[in-house]
């Protein structure tokens, strides 16, 4: 049994990623694993624990029973606290208990997608407990594992695979969510359109036209004469929406046009991940 077409593409960008997280992390000194990551908090072993864990909870396991440290700082919501439980209870694993949980957890993963007959739209269990789509389920590990790719490529010093079928998995996932971000986020005038020109392994132009009724949609036609445009790579663009950076410490890296008021305000609001 083959995989949905509407599936695979996503299986095809998980699997990329997470082979080349194994093949970091393979021969990582035990020192190595405490290096500090771009995810707040986390370090090498926190994020292939996070990785770890959520394709386990995908796999059907059950959540670990574990109660999580009063001090951590970067633990400040329920979702925060839902995804550090996974990590929390790894933290005092050693290079070989990752690196060999890491490698079943991948195969197991394989398997079960091999075996995979569902249709798209069936549901499945989603973080907190929540019901999610099949598809969407498939889509969030395509760009979660992708992303904490480039995190792990940061903190060792490893850049690549910036234009991977992950990387392109996570452009469109990213912009789905840059109308609210316009819109809403930084409550753009009404009738006014905003241009977004980004460049680098992954490249696009793209337009949020915010109507009367201050509803932000995404067009792939250049506006005439928008309120505000911002010009960036594509690497600044990821760590951004990925709230990995703050717009103050890579300024240097954005040109912005236009009204600067609304363009502060969009950087603001860039981040989009829980």
């Amino acid at each position: 049994m083959s995989l949905h077409p509407t599936l695979q593409s996503y299986a095809d960008a998980w699997t990329h990623s997470v082979d080349a997280i194994s093949e970091m992390v393979q021969p990582l000194a035990e020192t190595e694993w405490n290096r500090r990551t771009p995810c707040p908090g986390w370090s090498v072993r926190d994020v292939v624990s996070h990785v770890i864990g959520l394709d386990c909870e995908l796999l059907g396991d059950p959540r670990p029973i574990h109660s999580l440290p009063r001090d951590l700082f970067h633990v400040g919501n329920e979702h925060q606290r839902y995804m550090e439980m996974q990590v929390d209870v790894r933290r005092h694993h050693t290079a070989p208990e990752m690196t060999s949980e890491l490698e079943y957890t991948v195969i197991r993963r394989n398997r079960q997608m091999r075996n995979e007959n569902r249709e798209p739209g069936a549901t499945v269990r989603g973080p907190l407990g929540t019901e999610i789509t099949l598809e969407h389920a498939y889509r969030m590990r395509a760009f979660d594992v992708w992303v904490h790719e480039q995190d792990l490529r940061t903190a060792l010093g490893r850049p690549g695979n910036l234009d991977s079928p992950g990387a392109h998995v996570t452009r469109d996932f990213l912009l789905d969510a840059l109308p609210k971000v316009v819109a809403k986020g930084a409550d753009a005038p009404r009738s006014s359109a905003v241009v977004f020109d980004v460049h680098g392994p992954v490249e696009f132009l793209r337009t949020v036209r915010v109507d009367i009724q201050g509803r932000g949609t995404l067009e792939t036609a250049p506006a005439l004469g928008p309120v505000a445009s911002l010009t960036l790579d594509w690497e600044t663009y990821v760590r951004l929406a990925c709230g990995r950076v703050t717009p103050e410490a890579v300024a240097d890296r954005v040109k912005t046009d236009g009204d600067q008021e609304l363009a502060e305000a969009i950087l603001r609001n860039f981040a989009v991940t829980p």
